[in-house]
């Protein structure tokens, strides 16, 4: 490989972009790219193959290199990702598809070369690596987690370092939102327990500065039995409950609770591809400009699931999360990367259906450590050297085709 890579770098000069690589008979095989001269590469391409014509105002020239001397170099057609060029001609459709193969095969052994890499010269941080997705942590949340962790640690030490870390990456919101007053709404995809969080909100409320300063609204006009299960909790807690069907209801109800301290919001369960999410967080933010909006997140929901949620309401104004079904969730990782990585606040976390007690102010340290207790509580099996190599991918390969 070694020998490749300098033949490579003799032929095309340091600036190659290498696309991938393969072992061949009696050596291996690397394709590489590098901009040319267009004049240069037409003339060669009528000299070679007559038949295909060069129509991009952008090519790049790919030569396959062998390490064995024997071979010589053959120059194939390359195109940039927005020339057009190779959805009129089936040959180069056929070559982009197999470069995007050969790019997978390279990222992939690339990837296992850092992850081993990284094992043999510093065994402590691959361990914490390796521990940190047992957690759930995304990858290159765990891998810049771990390389902050001094060469020097032992891998207890190494560990409890880890965890501190990643802590102090959590953002918590300072606090307790009933204790701050005003008007509150809990935004998010259907099944995460909007309504649920309401009501211990409502309840931890009540207990403490009981209940003639509080109201309840609900905008949720989607869901069946919605509004019942939200007067329920209000009929139990002794306290009004709202219901509103669109903006101009919202803000009349919203400036006749102005004397009250604290006002909490119920909106619809909606997917975060829903074409009426936009409609409805616009209901909340036309109603009143003093609303803080808080997503509900489920811990039980899938990391890549998690980062799709946030980053569509987050284009709308969010105050903070509050993070549920924690109790039934086998890892916590994903969520504490998703907050972190976002920047947004955790307000509460929920561990049961329990009304009010199974509600709690988030303490990042405390999620942490819980975080790391439900892995080695848990019989999942061991993360694999292949989710690791995969991981490794995106630090060892930067490949435009």
């Amino acid at each position: 490989m070694r020998q490749a890579i300098r033949k490579v770098e003799r032929e095309l000069g340091p600036d190659a972009v290498i696309l991938s690589n393969k072992k061949v008979m009696g050596g291996v095989e690397i394709v590489a790219a590098l901009d040319i001269d267009q004049n240069a590469v037409s003339k060669e391409l009528t000299q070679q193959a007559p038949a295909v014509k060069p129509v991009s105002p952008s090519l790049a020239e790919a030569l396959y290199v062998n390490s064995s001397p024997s071979e010589a170099p053959v120059a194939a057609p390359v195109a940039r990702k927005d020339d057009n060029f190779w959805t009129q001609e089936p040959t180069m459709i056929q070559i982009r598809k197999e470069l995007n193969e050969l790019r997978g095969l390279l990222e992939r052994q690339l990837g296992g070369l850092a992850w081993g890499d990284e094992a043999r010269r510093h065994p402590v941080r691959a361990q914490i690596v390796r521990d940190l997705f047992q957690v759930g942590l995304a990858s290159d949340h765990a891998r810049a987690i771990a390389e902050k962790i001094p060469d020097d640690f032992g891998p207890q030490r190494g560990w409890v370092r880890a965890l501190e870390l990643l802590a102090a990456d959590v953002p918590v919101l300072d606090g307790d939102l009933t204790e701050r007053g005003g008007i509150v709404a809990l935004v998010g995809p259907t099944g995460v327990g909007k309504t649920t969080t309401i009501a211990k909100l409502a309840a931890r409320y009540v207990l403490r500065n009981g209940k003639k300063r509080l109201a309840m609204v609900t905008v949720d006009n989607f869901r069946i039995g919605a509004h019942e299960q939200l007067r329920t909790y209000g009929r139990i807690l002794d306290v009004p409950v709202y219901t509103v069907k669109d903006a101009n209801e919202l803000r009349a109800t919203l400036e006749d609770l102005v004397d009250r301290e604290l006002v909490l919001v119920d909106t619809a369960g909606m997917s975060q591809r829903d074409p009426r999410l936009n409609e409805q967080i616009s209901l909340l933010a036309s109603a009143q400009p003093g609303i803080r909006m808080h997503l509900v997140l489920s811990a039980t929901t899938h990391p890549a699931g998690l980062r799709e949620i946030v980053q569509v309401f987050k284009s709308h104004v969010l105050h903070g999360c509050i993070v549920t079904k924690i109790d039934e969730a086998a890892q916590m990782g994903g969520v504490l990367s998703v907050a972190a990585q976002h920047r947004l606040p955790i307000a509460y976390v929920s561990d049961g259906q329990r009304v009010p007690e199974d509600i709690h102010v988030a303490r990042a340290s405390s999620l942490v450590q819980r975080a790391a207790a439900i892995t080695q509580g848990s019989n999942a099996s061991s993360v694999s050297d292949e989710s690791l190599e995969n991981a490794f991918r995106g630090a060892a390969v930067n490949v435009n085709v």
